[in-house]
């Protein structure tokens, strides 16, 4: 069971994994993350950048390194990371790396009452969400083969994850749409019978 931690939020991890390289105001973390393509491997609200950081500060795993002003500009704080921090990421890594924890995308909850939907409907939506899919997997993997010429593989990982698990999708999705398109999914017919009528008959689900 993952801990309860201080600051929870999974950008606070990114923000002190990038201190661990040096030094840096809230704006240089910021545009450190979108230069690394950071948004595509979690879904950050850049909006709460600065109170992910009050909060890193406030639990004693950054601290205020020193404030500099450039001209008429405001002053910005430079924040550097504390040995807490160090100890908190780390910990917080080893966690998210060696204990499963069941995560629940949207595509697993649509998918738990898909029957709402017409049987040909859901074909098309299959059929679609495939073809988005393929896409993003031709440009990701465009995208790895012209990073591995000068990106250690160790700074790649996470791309070649998400292209597994991307293409483990499109494989099961097509496992389904065949079956779909084919009408020999248990329950097809009493799918049909019930969009097509209104009349659902729960046990006729079962048949072949």
């Amino acid at each position: 069971m993952a801990k309860r931690r201080k600051v929870g939020n999974l950008l606070g991890l990114q923000l002190l994994a990038t201190l661990v390289e040096r030094p840096m105001h809230p704006y240089e973390m910021a545009t450190e993350l979108r230069g690394r393509g950071k948004e595509q491997d979690l879904k950050i609200q850049w909006g709460s950048l600065y109170t992910v950081v009050q909060n890193l500060e406030k639990h004693g795993f950054i601290e205020v390194a020193e404030t500099t002003r450039e001209g008429r500009r405001p002053e910005r704080t430079v924040y550097q990371l504390t040995q807490a921090g160090r100890e908190e990421a780390a910990d917080w890594l080893r966690e998210i790396v060696g204990v499963p924890e069941r995560e629940y995308p949207r595509l697993k909850t649509a998918l738990s009452v898909i029957g709402v939907l017409p049987p040909d409907e859901v074909i098309d939506l299959v059929e679609r969400r495939i073809a988005v899919l393929e896409r993003q997997l031709a440009e990701e993997r465009a995208d790895l083969a012209k990073f591995q010429a000068t990106v250690p593989r160790l700074f790649l990982v996470e791309v070649e994850y998400s292209i597994a698990i991307e293409q483990a999708e499109v494989d099961w999705l097509r496992g389904l749409l065949a079956e779909l398109t084919a009408g020999t999914l248990p329950g097809m017919a009493a799918w049909r019978h019930y969009h097509e009528t209104g009349e659902l008959d729960v046990t006729a689900f079962n048949d072949p």
